[in-house]
């Protein structure tokens, strides 16, 4: 929130959503550990994104005055690939980011290219730390070269979209490549 306000962002309201299980809420499908200190992931996506859908943002909507004209959604490295998937399942959202999105997802690739969203978002944002890709690990080394691929994707399908690289690596100032990805979309 700080990072956002630094930024001169217009009018909106910020849900800001905490206390996650990572490994299970951000994640469409199962997907063995990166490593051996890792907990593999199990595929919670969509049940999280029902209690968002149902729940939390039922509840948001009551507690905000007037109407809603457009919600967003974005997400840093897991979150962000959550941020993607939830184009695919749900039609709230008309605009999304994906801050260092974990894209690197074991076939969220061909998941993107195979399927089709529920509703075609107005604005998507992509941004990635330019060190992310240079890693020994097969899976993680992939981020890049698929984060490219499926902005690409959604400029073929004439989705307005922006991507860019920033210096650092995946843990390199999160709160303000978050910032610019929010203040994107609500551009």
């Amino acid at each position: 929130v700080q990072e956002l306000e630094k930024l001169g962002p217009p009018e909106h309201h910020l849900l800001v959503i905490g206390n996650l299980e990572w490994n299970v809420d951000m994640c469409p499908w199962n997907s063995p550990a990166l490593s051996k200190r890792e907990a593999p992931c199990f595929g919670g996506a969509d049940a999280y994104l029902n209690l968002l859908e149902t729940e939390i943002l039922s509840r948001v909507k009551d507690l905000l005055p007037g109407s809603i004209s457009w919600m967003g959604i974005a997400g840093y490295s897991l979150a962000g690939l959550f941020s993607i998937y939830a184009l695919y399942r749900s039609t709230l959202f008309s605009r999304a980011a994906s801050a260092s999105g974990s894209l690197w997802y074991p076939h969220f690739s061909e998941f993107v290219r195979n399927s089709k969203m529920r509703k075609l978002p107005e604005m998507l944002y992509f941004s990635l730390g330019d060190q992310e890709a240079k890693t020994q690990h097969p899976v993680l080394k992939t981020v890049q070269e698929n984060t490219e691929s499926i902005f690409a994707h959604y400029v073929n399908l004439g989705i307005p979209a922006f991507y860019e690289l920033n210096a650092g690596n995946h843990f390199k100032e999160p709160a303000w490549r978050m910032a610019k990805g929010i203040l994107a979309i609500l551009a």
